[in-house]
């Protein structure tokens, strides 16, 4: 019972943390789980600098946040309940 004690224990002291401090911990524990994947990140990467390619030459125009959610809110008034 004393790993769990001390785990109950170390919950409550973390809880206690301003949420800030909650966050970036969530944040490092997740990583920790996720791991990191070479592949994706490099995969990741790639797509990002073709992305800035295409804007910068042209090839494709951007669209505003604000354009983006009033799209997606019209389309979803369309949709049946």
């Amino acid at each position: 019972m004393f790993v769990v004690d001390r785990n109950a224990a170390l919950a409550d002291q973390l809880l206690a943390l301003p949420s800030r401090d909650r966050a970036r911990l969530a944040e490092v524990l997740l990583a920790s789980l996720e791991g990191s994947d070479a592949d994706a990140d490099s995969a990741w990467d790639s797509e990002i600098a073709q992305r800035a390619r295409d804007l910068e030459n042209g090839s494709v125009v951007s669209i505003s946040g604000d354009a983006v959610f009033a799209e997606v809110e019209r389309r979803l008034r369309k949709r049946p309940v």
